[in-house]
């Protein structure tokens, strides 16, 4: 079954909350999920039980024991659905600050001297925290340019930049701006080709709720993830560190557990919640596949996602029935092109004739939720080099239908009109 099928449609819908409308604005379509997915209502369920509980973890009694019992199975639902076998997960405040927390290890804890390298298409969230840790501490930083035409950064690029005392590395899997995924694993070859000890870091903010995480296929050393953009709710990031890069100093509470990089007592609700996540894609699996194993099953909801949202966003920019696509209207750009196969569930355009905050405000209007993203400190380096001042991102996930493009074209033709 596909997950176009109106039946697992429905069920798909079914588990998620506000899918169809705001709890403020009434009736709308949500295509703002870059930033910042659907919640499951397992989630909010699961939120709410844990939220009521006094006890702590580490301590002699039935609900301190079943606290630390929920943390340990999240634990090992996230190695099964990040498919990583070694190192270990923890959560922190969000992606952004445990993404600065392995940077900054990364870097501080590497041999000296050296350099730090990571491309022009990434998130602040990796790119000032690799500039800011290697100014700190006396490395140079190697900036690899990203192909303005596709919005993304390619392993050649990378291998043109390299040298052998590059220390640290940084990748972005998939761009929040122009919606276009990175080869990671083939950008982490051209890198240990030449420097095979470097640290690797990716942020995987932006890729995961496309599904098909493989991080022991990627031979790197930390990975990140903001689960409120999975499904799950705000409040908290997800890491993981491998082995070695916890095996460096890393800061912690003096004669407290070797190699802990958790800080304070936690949330055990955070934890439960991305349990709830994974059990999500292990259900999807099962309905669009016969696989039984879990993890066969969650790279199954993984395709199956990628299909879906890939006739999505061709239809959005190609058109459908008697509609024109995004692609087709005048004078419009389309971030990363036309024909993108890297594009996961995202696409980004601006109307030469048509200033981007109408076009928002304008389908806003019409219930239909997009966001503007501004050549600010977060898209500048995206959108300066286009010489657009602003983009209209479109963002989609797979509880998306063609009924809710096919609005979406239809507003746009009178708006671009």
């Amino acid at each position: 079954m596909t997950i176009a099928d109106p039946s697992l449609t429905r069920a798909i819908r079914d588990r998620f909350a506000h899918v169809d409308s705001c709890p403020f604005s009434g009736p709308r379509i949500f295509f703002e999920n870059a930033g910042g997915a659907l919640t499951l209502n397992s989630v909010v369920e699961t939120s709410a039980k844990f939220a009521a509980i006094p006890d702590n973890q580490g301590r002699g009694n039935a609900a301190s024991h079943a606290l630390v019992a929920v943390i340990k199975q999240a634990k090992t639902d996230m190695a099964l659905f990040f498919n990583a076998p070694n190192g270990q997960f923890f959560v922190g405040e969000s992606g952004t600050e445990l993404t600065f927390r392995l940077i900054r290890t990364a870097v501080m804890g590497a041999a000296a001297g050296g350099k730090v390298i990571g491309s022009s298409v990434e998130h602040p969230a990796s790119r000032s925290a690799a500039l800011h840790w290697a100014d700190a501490a006396g490395k140079d930083y190697i900036n690899v340019p990203h192909d303005d035409a596709t919005g993304q950064v390619t392993a050649q690029a990378y291998a043109a930049a390299m040298t052998p005392d590059v220390r640290v590395a940084t990748i972005l899997h998939t761009s929040p701006v122009t919606g276009i995924g990175n080869d990671v694993p083939a950008i982490v070859s051209a890198i240990r080709a030449v420097a095979p000890d470097a640290f690797v870091i990716v942020d995987g903010i932006q890729h995961a709720s496309h599904g098909r995480i493989d991080i022991a296929s990627y031979d790197i050393d930390g990975y990140v993830v903001s689960p409120y953009k999975v499904f799950s709710r705000h409040g908290y990031g997800v890491a993981w560190a491998s082995d070695r890069l916890s095996a460096l100093p890393i800061e912690t509470l003096k004669d407290g557990p070797v190699g802990n990089w958790e800080m304070g007592t936690r949330d055990t609700g955070a934890y439960a919640t991305f349990s709830d996540v994974v059990n999500y894609f292990d259900w999807l699996g099962g309905e669009t596949s016969d696989a039984t194993d879990p993890r066969a099953r969650i790279e199954a909801a993984g395709a199956a996602i990628h299909a879906h949202e890939k006739s999505l966003t061709d239809a959005m920019l190609n058109g459908v029935d008697n509609l024109p696509g995004l692609a087709d209207l005048p004078g419009v750009t389309i971030l990363g092109g036309r024909d993108n196969p890297d594009r996961e569930g995202l696409v980004s355009f601006a109307l030469d004739h048509v200033p981007t905050s109408d076009i928002v405000d304008q389908l806003n209007a019409q219930g239909i939720r997009t966001h503007i993203r501004r050549a600010d400190h977060y898209s500048g380096n995206i959108l300066n080099p286009l010489g657009l001042e602003a983009a209209v991102r479109v963002s989609l996930c797979h509880y998306n239908t063609h009924e809710e493009v096919r609005n979406l074209l239809a507003a746009m033709k009178d708006i671009a009109g």
